[in-house]
């Protein structure tokens, strides 16, 4: 199994849960109360994620990291995206110095 796999089919669920019972679905919840309720989300799971890694518990950092990237895929889903357009930047990006990919963005 190919890693990004399981991002796929996390994608997925949350496509399929986005419309449920916000009653029955943390999901069908967090997209009832709207983008800024996700984007909020984010903001938290990254703070803890952080914390976790200044703790430097790896498996504090592990379980963090993965609330985060389960929110980010959530926020995705909010505009339509998923991680196939992510992991499709990352290969654009591939092989091309950090500093050199910054310099090309506009602006």
């Amino acid at each position: 199994m190919k890693e990004p796999d399981i991002l796929r089919r996390m994608s997925e669920t949350i496509e399929s849960r986005k419309g449920a019972d916000p009653a029955s679905s943390y999901v069908a919840g967090l997209f009832a109360k709207g983008h800024d309720a996700v984007l909020k989300k984010i903001g938290e799971e990254a703070a803890e994620t952080l914390l976790a890694a200044k703790d430097g518990d790896k498996l504090h950092i592990v379980r963090e990291t993965a609330d985060l990237w389960f929110h980010c895929l959530v926020m995705l889903a909010w505009h339509g995206l998923g991680p196939d357009d992510v992991l499709a930047e990352l290969k654009r990006r591939e092989g091309i110095s950090g500093v050199d990919e910054k310099k090309s963005r506009p602006g």
